[in-house]
């Protein structure tokens, strides 16, 4: 059997990818960084290529063989520090990786996207993989660096590379190797999310997303995207069946969006630190509200309940923390609640 190349393989996605390619029975070789942890991978059967997306004779050697590419790599960090990375993995990564790929003509390639390539819906609305791109004035650098990506995707494609995107929502579900993709349910259990804004977001479960990926490979049409989404929620919900599963408080201060970013790009230009960064609020405050209505019907993708994503979730996060999940609210978060509902009632007389 011709080989299958998975980049991103040590990741959230990718982990969860590799043990369900493996399961089927694919000869796997993965392209990891010399530095990279594959411990949360041992047992599994696969070749590996040291490297880096960024360096394209890595990238070559690696496709050396290969009749199946699952390009999985990718940073998504908001932080200002790291917009040069984010740019680097993301567009230069990709533009590598496919276009070696073309080269060695590959069979087929899946490119992992995102919903934020898309861009985010109306309030209260929802989008599809039509949606028009209409938030890249805002600088949110991983989200302008994911649509560039798939301009690369689109661009080879024109080329004659067979390859298919999928645009995964926020994506949750237990096994994080590198703890980076459930920073929310950590940051919750911890009691570290002192404030919200209105907005919303769609949750995926991983385990779900592995499977669109490989199904996405086998029925998917080339040139095309397919949104791997599962349930939508409002930040409000999303953290009141949090709290039900966990038992730890919810945060206790809903904040205008307005007032969140003001206090966020003021606080990094004095400064101060602060739980979140301008880019983070920025986005906080977006509906990114999708529909799986194209994935169900070209691919059969079938999200597991949203119930069971989030219970697995804060199960496996609980149990990573240990004793430091706080089960009752700080006294900074009573004050800050207490603030938050201020704010709002001067949102109202303001709006009044």
């Amino acid at each position: 059997m011709a080989k299958t190349l998975v980049t991103g393989g040590t990741g959230f996605i990718g982990s969860h990818l590799v043990r369900a390619l493996a399961a089927r029975g694919d000869e796997l070789r993965l392209l990891v960084r010399p530095s990279s942890e594959l411990a949360h991978l041992e047992g599994l059967d696969f070749e590996r290529a040291e490297g880096d997306v960024t360096d394209r004779p890595s990238v070559r050697a690696a496709l050396e063989g290969v009749a199946r590419v699952f390009h999985v790599a990718g940073r998504t960090s908001l932080r200002p520090a790291d917009r040069k990375a984010v740019f680097a993995t993301n567009v230069l990564g990709t533009r590598n990786v496919l276009e070696e790929a073309l080269a060695a003509g590959v069979e087929r390639v899946v490119h992992t996207s995102s919903v934020g390539a898309i861009g985010a819906a109306p309030p209260n609305g929802t989008l599809d993989e039509y949606g028009p791109f209409q938030i890249g004035h805002l600088g949110i650098a991983y989200v302008n660096a994911k649509h560039e990506a798939e301009l690369e995707a689109m661009r080879l494609v024109a080329r004659g590379l067979p390859a298919v995107i999928v645009n995964p929502s926020f994506v949750l579900g237990p096994d994080d190797p590198k703890g980076t993709s459930m920073s929310l349910v950590r940051r919750f259990l911890l009691g570290r999310i002192p404030a919200y804004v209105d907005g919303g977001l769609n949750i995926v479960d991983v385990r779900d997303v592995a499977a669109g990926h490989i199904l996405a490979a086998e029925r998917g049409r080339i040139g095309e995207r397919y949104i791997l989404a599962g349930r939508n929620f409002t930040l409000k919900r999303l953290f009141a069946d949090l709290a039900r599963i966990s038992d730890v408080p919810a945060p206790p201060i809903r904040l205008p969006a307005r007032a969140a970013v003001f206090g966020a790009e003021l606080g990094a230009r004095l400064g101060v630190p602060l739980p979140a960064s301008p880019d983070e609020v920025r986005a906080a405050g977006l509906w990114w509200t999708y529909r799986n209505t194209k994935a169900r019907a070209e691919l059969g993708f079938d999200p597991r309940p949203h119930e069971e994503t989030l219970e697995d979730a804060v199960r496996w996060q609980a149990a990573q923390l240990g004793d430091r999940v706080r089960r009752s609210p700080s006294l900074q978060a009573l004050a800050l609640g207490g603030v938050g509902r201020l704010l709002r009632a001067g949102e109202r007389v303001l709006g009044a």
